[in-house]
């Protein structure tokens, strides 16, 4: 297990939960506004952490930490996520991941061996626009359609959560997000950030990129027919 960051304690990460934060560097998404750029360029070639060290610890906190989040860059590309997640589950931890749902077969396995307590999927887009994020050749966006219905059905507690910037979202976009996650028990809609380092250092310079309070209020309130509650965060 390749892991690029770790934060020690967390009340914010996982619904609910006091947890550990585990990072993954790489994604195959090129998403120019990601606020963990250098995880996503797969820059951390080293373990930043090591996973023994990470275990260990785990360990000394039983008791006193609740839940372990997996993030990145994307969780799902690393080999032996399954085993790791697996011994954090032993030791009586629940587990978080963050997902962008390119790897149904890997979610799939967590929930058939009940490793994961809790899934968020971000959806990026509508499916007609996906491959502008997608990185390299591989483009086949009907994994997203079917790992959407596996977390609907299969995941114990989820959220689909959006980060909002133009032009991956918009009026029109967001009626065919609420189509693609319909009957969805939550989703969350997040504001982009203009302060913060991002993938593509350019992509802050152009504000037209990003939605006001009521332009955020509005998003809502045209995916809100689709799911069961719609928050924005």
């Amino acid at each position: 297990m390749n892991i690029g960051g770790f934060q020690k304690n967390s009340l914010i990460d996982f619904p609910g939960q006091i947890a550990a934060v585990v990072f993954t560097p790489g994604c195959n998404f090129i998403c120019p506004y990601c606020h963990n750029p250098e995880l996503a360029a797969g820059k951390v070639t080293a373990s930043a952490w090591d996973p023994e060290a990470v275990m260990a610890f785990l360990e000394k906190r039983r008791g006193m930490l609740q839940g372990v989040a997996i993030t990145g860059g994307e969780p799902t590309l690393q080999k032996d996520l399954v085993d790791f997640c697996e011994r954090i589950k032993q030791m009586g931890y629940k587990i978080k991941l963050d997902s962008n749902g390119t790897r149904p077969k890997v979610l799939t396995e967590l929930f058939d061996r009940n490793l994961v307590d809790y899934l968020a999927m971000d959806i990026k887009t509508d499916l007609a626009h996906y491959p502008e994020v997608m990185k390299g050749g591989d483009k086949d966006v009907d994994r997203i359609r079917e790992s959407v219905a596996l977390i609907k059905t299969a995941a114990p507690a989820y959220e689909f959560r959006t980060t909002c910037a133009r032009p991956f979202v918009s009026r029109q976009i967001m009626p065919e997000i609420g189509a693609l996650i319909s009957g969805a028990a939550l989703y969350i809609l997040q504001p982009c950030s203009q302060n913060v380092a991002v993938l593509d250092p350019d992509f802050p310079k152009d504000g037209s990129h990003f939605f006001t309070n009521d332009e955020m209020t509005e998003l809502k309130s045209l995916v809100a027919p689709f799911v069961n509650e719609v928050r924005i965060r």
